[in-house]
C-alpha cells in the first residue's frame, strides 16, 4: 500500500495525490502535522533514501535556517525525536511503498508507482498495429 504524507498547505502534496487518485492507485494519507512520523516510520523512511537526511529535510526550513542546527551532529535518537518535535523539516511530499521511495513531486519518477503489468501493458501498444485495446491505456500512461 502507497503511504502519502503530506501537510495541508502544500502544493505538491495535492499534486502528487491528485496523480495517484487520476490512476486509480489505493493510498493511505497521513498529515504530518495532525499525526507525526513514529519512530519505525522514520527509519523506514531514511532505509529507502540514497543519501540519508539530506534526501527529506529541507536545509530551508525556518526550523533549520533560524535554529542554525547541525542535523549530521545528532545521533540518530536526536534526529528521530527533533523530526517527531518538527515535521515541518520534512520535505513534501514523502511517498513511499513497500519497495518505492519519493521525496517531493516529480511528473516522470512517481511514475514508478504505476503498477508494472500496466507499464508493460501500455510499452505494448506502442508496437500494436491494431490500437482499438490501446487508447485508454495510452491515455492513463500520458503523462499529466
Amino acid at each position: 500500500m502507497i503511504t502519502v504524507y503530506t501537510t495541508p498547505s502544500c502544493s505538491s502534496c495535492r499534486k502528487a495525490k491528485k496523480w495517484l487518485e487520476h490512476f486509480g492507485l489505493e493510498y493511505r494519507e497521513k498529515n504530518l502535522f495532525v499525526a507525526p512520523l513514529n519512530e519505525d516510520e522514520i527509519k523506514h523512511i531514511l532505509e529507502r533514501t540514497e543519501n540519508g537526511t539530506e534526501d527529506i529535510i529541507s536545509t530551508r526550513s525556518k526550523v533549520i535556517a533560524e535554529g542554525n542546527i547541525d542535523i549530521d551532529s545528532m545521533t540518530t535518537k536526536e534526529l528521530i525525536a527533533f523530526i517527531q518535535e518538527n515535521p515541518s523539516i520534512l520535505r513534501r511530499p514523502i511517498i513511499i511503498d513497500e519497495r518505492r521511495l519519493q521525496i517531493g513531486y516529480n511528473d516522470e519518477e512517481i511514475r514508478t508507482f504505476i503498477p508494472r503489468e500496466l507499464r508493460e501493458r501500455a510499452r505494448a501498444c506502442d508496437e500494436c498495429p491494431d490500437m482499438k485495446e490501446c487508447p485508454d491505456i495510452r491515455k492513463l500512461m500520458a503523462t499529466k
